[in-house]
């Protein structure tokens, strides 16, 4: 694989709390335009490891490089302005404004408009533009004037990815985009998560097997803080390793 493919990289990448190692020298390339899922059981360290990816913690040991430039040290919204875009487990979004309000304010920012966002959304073609977009692409615009707080949970994640897309990401980090979103909200969700743009390259965190099969081209499995193997979705499925790790847990991987 050529330089020039790997858009993220861990290298050797350790986290340590006291005596406890949360992440054992983890390496990982993610492709250019690369539909790459990281699963594992519960407490594997998927999410300390995303921390460590996104710069919320500091890594003990190791390096990560963005486009081929070391931002291991960076802070967490220097690494945003280089590219790189997470989306959260747990919703975090402003209750009192609404989806056009909300995309307004994440736009007007990222074109270096500040906080006049109230005056660029009418005064500035390009924000109003790109926010009609964002809300069409996330079937978001039949609530646009509600307030986020009465959002049904499916638009809140709809929402918050939207978000992160306004940010412009050339690596978007996607972590548990469905948990918590109930049955009837979920298909919505999915098609909007297989239809990001595909210069996009995406590492999706999740436990949802349905999704990560219909959407990963590249599969790393997480184990106890290391990584247990990596490949194609057809050669996850049926290793013997990975059965037994998940079923090890009292958890199956399975999907329909």
């Amino acid at each position: 694989m050529s330089s020039a493919e790997i858009v993220l990289s861990a290298k050797g990448l350790v986290k340590r709390f006291g005596g406890i190692t949360a992440t054992g020298n983890v390496n990982l390339d993610l492709r250019k335009g690369a539909r790459h899922a990281l699963i594992g059981p519960n407490g594997a360290g998927k999410t300390t490891l995303i921390n460590l990816l996104t710069g919320v913690l500091e890594p003990t040991e190791g390096r990560i490089l963005l486009e081929g430039r070391d931002i291991t040290d960076l802070a967490p919204h220097q690494r945003v302005r280089r590219g790189m875009v997470r989306t959260f487990q747990i919703n975090q979004l402003f209750d009192t404004l609404t989806p056009l309000e909300t995309l307004a304010l994440t736009v007007s920012q990222h074109q270096g408009l500040g906080g006049k966002w109230w005056q660029a959304l009418g005064r500035r073609t390009q924000v109003a533009e790109r926010c009609e977009q964002l809300l069409e692409q996330f079937h978001l615009t039949e609530v646009m004037n509600q307030q986020t707080h009465v959002l049904a949970y499916g638009k809140r994640r709809l929402l918050e990815i939207a978000i992160a897309l306004a940010c412009e990401p050339r690596v978007l980090l996607l972590d548990e985009p469905v948990a918590g979103v109930p049955a009837g909200e979920r298909e919505e969700l999915l098609q909007t998560v297989a239809a990001l743009p595909a210069d996009v390259s995406v590492l999706l965190i999740e436990h949802d097997m349905d999704l990560v099969f219909s959407f990963a081209n590249r599969m790393t499995v997480l184990v106890n803080g290391t990584v247990l193997t990596e490949g194609d979705p057809d050669t996850i499925a049926n290793d013997p390793q990975v059965k037994a790790v998940y079923l090890g847990h009292g958890e199956e991987l399975a999907h329909g």
